[in-house]
């Protein structure tokens, strides 16, 4: 009676057991009919960078392709065709797979080239620069600098050449290298840094390039802040280091004819008196 009990125990289990196995692999089979959520496939395309394109670049076909593009995040104001994007001119550096947006290119009909970043009322102004003016080569379009200028003092003024801020927050439009010709007509390599500035400060710029020495200051581009200096002269880094006697100049005398009308008689002479009265 007893090893009967335990054969229908036994059997019970074996039923329970494979009864729970059932359920769990139907369990399981539904879980993996039932879709887990993914990101959703490309559903638009694009036109994007096909390399890294310089700033007042045209489009060519050989600049762009199309990629596919998630629908729901596609974004605003990106071509969706080539054709419409061709002809147009870059407008700010696009590197390589970045969208092609409208606010990043010029209208066909403006062409390409620097006239196109130039806003309405700026003027872009180059001047030529070494390595060290340049900051090492850090000086590179869509960075920002200050510009600073060691001149002489205007003639009658003492302390010597003097070194001052004159322009801040400027932006660099181009850096690129040149091929001149040296004295002894063997090339030399140059770099010509072109800055977006306005009218005024064009003629600062223009001035302080002909007339002295500039030097660029890289500052952070989020850095919006204005600050007023005095300007640097010997005497400021060496106490007590003698002034330059101001120079004086000596006036001259000029000296002219004057005209005497004399009458003897009837008629008239007329004389010349060196040195005037």
């Amino acid at each position: 009676m007893r090893s009967r009990r335990l054969i229908i125990v036994l059997v019970l289990a074996l039923v329970s057991g494979l009864l729970a196995g059932w359920l769990a692999l139907r369990l399981l089979s539904n879980a993996g009919d039932s879709r887990i959520p993914t990101a959703s496939a490309p559903s638009a395309e694009i036109v994007v960078a096909a390399r890294d394109l310089p700033l007042g670049r045209v489009l060519t076909a050989e600049d762009v392709k199309l990629l596919g593009w998630p629908g729901n995040s596609v974004p605003e104001n990106a071509a969706t065709t080539v054709e419409e994007v061709l002809g147009r001119g870059v407008i700010t550096p696009v590197t390589m797979n970045e969208p092609l947006l409208s606010g990043k290119m010029a209208v066909k009909e403006a062409g390409g080239g620097l006239p196109i970043v130039i806003t309405e009322g700026m003027r872009a102004v180059s001047v030529r620069v070494n390595e060290v003016i340049q900051v090492a080569g850090f000086v590179m379009p869509g960075t920002h600098v200050d510009v600073f200028v060691t001149i002489d003092p205007p003639e009658g003024r003492s302390g010597g050449p003097v070194t001052k801020l004159v322009l801040e927050n400027v932006t660099v439009l181009t850096a690129n290298q040149i091929v001149q010709t040296g004295p002894n007509g063997e090339p030399v390599t140059a770099t010509v840094v072109t800055m977006l500035v306005t009218p005024e400060d064009a003629e600062k710029l223009i001035y302080a390039a002909t007339k002295g020495q500039i030097q660029l200051g890289l500052r952070n581009t989020l850095d919006l802040d204005t600050v007023t200096t005095e300007g640097v002269q010997v005497r400021d880094l060496i106490p007590g280091a003698p002034r330059p006697a101001p120079r004086r100049t000596v006036p001259t005398t000029r000296r002219s004819n004057t005209g005497i009308e004399i009458y003897r008689g009837p008629e008239l002479e007329v004389e010349n008196v060196e040195g005037g009265f």
